[in-house]
């Protein structure tokens, strides 16, 4: 049943956060090479200003080649233009990072007897396959320093499950599996793999998700957010990708040398019930 204007105008307000000014960022990771998919947008364009912020050089990887190369012009560091879903080009990739943030995805909405085939290996080709091959090719430079980190940007529906999302669902819980693997054979070399699990995160993927999701359950826009995708969190706003960043950007850190295999969930209070 859709909500009425006075119903919606009882809840409490959904804005976006207040974000302080930031300070300048002390370069801990200065000599350090990162290597973040889906680099040119959202997450991933965060990520790669909040890694270049702290010192690393960023390997800006994204199929979008002109918003690469704006991405990588700005926070200083190398383009790499890319389709993930093809394994020969994910295998051109530098092999010399020091840290991965595997970040890139895409979404599709269906019921599952609708939902197009091409489309489901799609996703799991660059959401699940290009992640494998792309921590492949760089365990053995993390190894061979003794040092590493990967960072895989999940999502709460890989640790939870919707309708409609078939295919981004299993990716992400082939990701979570693919992440905890890495954490194991990873730790005698000095290497941690960790995902990041945010909820609905203020990006072009999500708000492309909306239309979708208020199709397939014949609701409106507005409805969508509140009563979907803020249904289940405490906190009732859409997280930033720079919340999601300083995540990633802390599991590289000193002090969080200790945690591995973890999934760390940024979802508002979701997985809390």
């Amino acid at each position: 049943m859709e909500s009425t204007p006075a119903d919606r105008a009882s809840r409490p307000a959904v804005r976006p956060a207040v974000r302080a000014a930031a300070a300048p960022r002390p370069a801990v990771l200065a000599g350090r090479t990162a290597l973040v998919t889906g680099a040119a947008g959202g997450i991933g364009r965060a990520c790669a200003r909040a890694f270049a912020a702290a010192g690393a050089h960023v390997y800006v990887v994204d199929l979008v080649a002109e918003a690469a190369k704006a991405v990588a012009e700005e926070v200083g560091g190398t383009a790499f233009v890319v389709d993930l879903a093809d394994p020969e080009a994910v295998e051109t990739l530098p092999a010399d990072a020091d840290i991965v943030v595997n970040n890139a995805g895409l979404q599709h909405v269906a019921p599952l007897q609708d939902f197009p085939t091409d489309r489901f290996v799609l996703i799991q080709k660059v959401m699940v396959e290009a992640p494998f091959r792309i921590i492949r090719r760089t365990l053995p430079h993390m190894y061979a320093q003794g040092w590493g980190r990967i960072v895989n940007i999940s999502s709460v529906h890989g640790l939870r499950a919707s309708a409609f999302k078939s295919a981004y669902v299993t990716a992400k819980h082939g990701l979570e599996g693919l992440s905890k693997v890495v954490a194991l054979e990873g730790a005698p070399y000095g290497v941690t793999s960790n995902c990041v699990n945010p909820g609905y995160v203020r990006t072009p993927l999500v708000q492309h998700q909306i239309a979708d999701q208020a199709l397939a359950h014949g609701i409106s826009e507005e409805d969508v957010v509140e009563q979907i995708m803020l249904d289940r969190t405490a906190i009732k706003r859409l997280i930033e990708p720079d919340e999601v960043a300083e995540a990633a950007l802390w599991l590289c850190s000193a002090s969080s040398g200790y945690i591995t295999g973890a999934s760390l969930p940024l979802d508002g209070g979701w997985t809390a019930r």
